[in-house]
Formats: C-alpha cells, structure tokens, sequence
C-alpha cells in the first residue's frame, strides 16, 4: 500500500527545486559522519560552465533548523520559497533525521552544532543568520555561542537556550506527559494527535491512515533520536546566559502551550538588549506551519533590520 507521505516527497522536492534550490551531501569528521542539505543551485559545482564575466553580488545566508518531528524540508516548506529571492537559502537535516547520520557516540546540542559549522565551512559558507525552531533553536543558540564569527543573527521559534531537568520535569508535568520521549516520539496514532493537539493553536483533522503514514516516515532512528532527547537535559539548573554579540530575535506563536510566551518574554529579558520578541496571533508551536504567512512577514522584516543593503521585500 502508497504510503501517502512518502509520495508526496517527489512533489515537494519539485517545488524546492523551483524555488532554486537542490539536495546534497556533505562527508564530516569523524569517519562515518553525514550530513544532508538542500542549498541553492548556484553554489553547486556545474561541469563545463564557463563563468560569468561579471559575478553577481551574493546573497546573504539563511540556514533553516528544523524542530524534532519532522526533517528539514517538511518543517520549512513554506519558508523556502518566500526567502530564496532575496537571501541564499540552506536546509540542512540534523544527525539523525533525513539521511544525516554518524558513528559518533555524543548525542548533545553542542555536537549537532559543531557538526553543523563543520558542514556549513565545507559549503563554503563564513557568515550566516540562523533560523531555528524547537530542538533546532537549542541548536542555534548553541551555535551562536560558539561561532560569533560565523553567526551573524539568529532567529528563534517555539525553543529555550537550554533544557535543566527542573524545566524538562516542570514542563512534562503541565502537559501531562511522563518523558519527552513520550511527548516527542510517539509510537501510535493517538500519540501523534495528542502531540499534534499540544503543538497546535486549531485542531487539525487528518484521516488515520495518513497519521500512520507521518508515524512510518518522519519517526525513525528512534533509538538514536531518545537519545538526543537525553542529551539536551543538562544537571546545571541555573546555566549561566552567554553573552551573545548578534542580534536574536524571538518569534513566537502566542498559543504556544510548549513553550509560552511566558516563556519566551522571560528569555528576551535574560537575553539583554540585543534581544526582541514578536508575537503572532492565533498560532501554536507550530507557528511556522499553521499561520506561515503571517510568520514569514516578522522573518523577512527582521531580515531586512540585520540586512539593510537587500532590497525591500514585498
């Protein structure tokens, strides 16, 4: 039987592709490590091409960090092509999901970045604004604060700078959840609705079948992926707040029940001045998925604040 999922695939890497951009593979230290992207066209070597005698002036970088339910193009679908006219656009797969992997045994934010800066130096990239949500904003942060030389913003949905295991418990606790692995790597239909339910600001129907389907498709390396969900947990319940030199920005759906915007307006305080927070209405976790226009406005106006040399966007 098709798996509707996964034959949806096709079409939405058309669509990437029309959007100008394409799928690749970079091989990292240690030995066994991989991760997936999907980059512009124009940064792909091309046979036989003979270059431009008057080299177009290069887009500001964008790299897209997707949350812990679904890959990389899934999470940022109707992101990509509302950015790819104006700014260079990246899509990476974290390890673990898509076809990202590695041998290596650490499971930490702190690695997923490293390996991330890693891959982003060998696709030539210096400088860049980061977008995260969810597990991907842990990732960013941790980014940011390693590599002010490469991150020059960051953007931040539905996340927190670090996961202590008061916060982790408090949370669970108030969503009526045993583990984060029970909230984030459900194993039946009724525990994907129910995360679905939490993450969402309206309830969305979809037929079983196709919950199914998400469950076969987006849900696996589960071993791998509860381990990372271990490794975000840190024993430090008062992490001092690094000193970031970029402009972060926190942009927020206001129903958000996995992160509140309690949440997320106590960080921007934490933050400091460089800080600002931006609520959109009508809009869970899932802000970026459920109201994507809406979110892609604040994105490209923030954009336009840290890139004031790009045009206007319309």
């Amino acid at each position: 039987m098709v798996n509707l999922v996964e034959a949806q695939k096709p079409l939405l890497h058309g669509l990437m592709k029309m959007a100008g951009i394409r799928p690749t593979t970079v091989e990292l230290e240690p030995a066994g490590t991989s991760m997936s992207f999907w980059v512009p066209a124009e940064s792909l070597p091309k046979p036989n091409k003979k270059p431009s005698k008057k080299p177009e002036r290069p887009k500001p970088v964008v790299v897209l960090i997707h949350g812990f339910a679904a890959e990389g193009l899934v999470t940022w679908q109707f992101q990509v092509g509302a950015l790819t006219k104006k700014y260079s656009v990246y899509v990476p797969d974290l390890l673990f999901f898509g076809k990202s992997c590695t041998g290596a045994t650490d499971r930490s934010p702190t690695f997923q970045a490293e390996c991330l800066a890693a891959a982003l130096s060998k696709l030539g990239i210096t400088r860049c604004t980061l977008v995260g949500f969810s597990y991907g904003g842990m990732v960013a942060f941790k980014l940011a604060e390693m590599r002010p030389d490469l991150v020059e913003a960051v953007v931040v949905s539905g996340s927190i700078l670090a996961m202590t295991e008061s916060i982790s418990v408090a949370e669970l606790n108030r969503m009526g959840f045993k583990s984060s692995s029970e909230l984030l790597l459900p194993t039946s239909v009724k525990g994907l609705k129910s995360l679905l339910k939490i993450a969402t600001h309206k309830k969305l129907w979809f037929p079983d079948c196709l919950h199914k389907d998400y469950l076969e498709v987006m849900f696996t390396n589960r071993k791998e992926r509860s381990e990372l969900l271990e490794g975000l947990v840190i024993a430090n319940q008062n992490p001092d707040i690094p000193n970031f030199p970029q402009k972060i920005h926190l942009l927020w759906g206001e129903s958000d029940q996995i992160f509140t915007i309690d949440i997320a307006q106590q960080m921007k305080e934490k933050l400091g001045e460089k800080a600002s927070y931006e609520g959109i209405k009508k809009a869970g976790h899932l802000v970026h998925l459920e109201r994507p226009c809406a979110y892609n406005r604040c994105l490209k106006r923030f954009l336009a604040s840290v890139y004031p040399d790009v045009p206007d966007q319309k």
